[in-house]
């Protein structure tokens, strides 16, 4: 048996017992998830979700990159038409993981290849500290002004081997992270 059939016959079992066909477009938790794409990371497991709970874009590494910046600021636009501007936002949790295959990205060798073989520039989401990449990837929402103020972001690690998460940047709004990279600035 092929995994497609496999696969096929899972959903035969779930559609059986499926009871959601009612549920709204908006996730129950307001929340978008920005995971890596790893198998051993689903945060549907990881954070207990049930269906219709939380939206989850996973890429390589759980990396803010261009296309999740479109992505969370398209989500915005539809969210906010669709509570007709009544309701702020949503959450962004960004969730890295220990034991990352993106840790890997950092080679210069593979980064030619991928440059060379596919045009893919790696360089800018390389995990190298996922405590301090998380808080770059805050950074790069902050820096994204098609991204609203009011919603709220922080960041988690998944520990591969002990199965828990771990606050790295609470939960605060995009604008307070946004007044706080200009007083940095103005620090300076």
């Amino acid at each position: 048996m092929s995994v497609s059939t496999d696969l096929i016959d899972r959903n035969s079992k779930f559609a059986q017992r499926f009871d959601h066909g009612e549920m709204p477009i908006l996730p129950e938790l307001r929340t978008v998830i920005v995971a890596c794409a790893d198998a051993r990371v689903d945060p549907a497991h990881v954070l207990d979700l049930d269906l219709g709970e939380a939206v989850v874009i996973r890429n390589t590494g759980g990396r803010v990159t261009r296309a999740v910046i479109e992505e969370i600021a398209t989500l915005s636009v539809l969210v906010n038409a669709m509570t007709e501007g009544r309701e702020p936002g949503f959450n962004v949790i960004l969730m890295q993981h220990t034991q990352c295959g993106a840790q890997r990205l950092g080679n210069p060798e593979l980064q030619a290849m991928l440059k060379e073989r596919l045009g893919i520039d790696v360089t800018e989401y390389v995990i190298t500290d996922q405590s301090k990449d998380l808080i770059t990837d805050i950074k790069r929402l902050a820096a994204a002004p098609e991204v609203p103020d009011a919603l709220t972001v922080s960041a988690m690690l998944y520990d591969i081997a002990t199965g828990t998460a771990s606050e790295i940047a609470p939960e605060q709004s995009l604008g307070d992270w946004r007044d706080q990279a200009t007083a940095s600035v103005e620090a300076i």
